[in-house]
């Protein structure tokens, strides 16, 4: 993959979209498989590395602003957000791009930032109700 996402030596510093916390993001290996690693504090989530290109195309195609709706996964993700896309059967994997059962959301809240980071979209950073579009 083509991104500087950083090492578990190194890695990229970013904040959630309200810019209130701080988490890591790195590339790692896990079952023979390059996996993105979130950290956030002590929580280690994993996600699908082609969750970047993937959701990067689905905003292209989409055209416009298209908000947030960061979940954990016990919660239902709002229809018509990034979260929900990030769980839904039609997304270009057909289902969750979270690994870690119990922690497969939040991809509203980690992954946009990330994608803001690598030049791929721009981000709002209210205190609520953020929307991300592609660049």
């Amino acid at each position: 993959m083509p991104y500087e996402i950083g090492t578990k030596d190194n890695p990229m510093v970013l904040k959630t979209p309200p810019l209130t916390s701080e988490y890591t993001m790195h590339v790692d290996q896990k079952d023979g498989k390059e996996v993105l690693v979130c950290t956030v504090g002590k929580t280690v989530l994993l996600y699908d590395l082609n969750i970047i290109s993937d959701l990067h195309n689905m905003l292209k195609e989409y055209g416009d602003w298209m908000e947030l709706g960061s979940a954990d996964e016990q919660k239902p993700a709002k229809e018509g957000t990034v979260e929900a896309w990030g769980r839904s059967e039609n997304n270009p994997i057909g289902g969750w791009y979270g690994l870690k059962k119990g922690l497969r959301g939040r991809v509203g809240m980690y992954i946009p930032p990330l994608l803001e980071a690598l030049g791929l979209a721009a981000v709002t950073h209210d205190s609520k109700g953020n929307k991300m579009k592609a660049i």
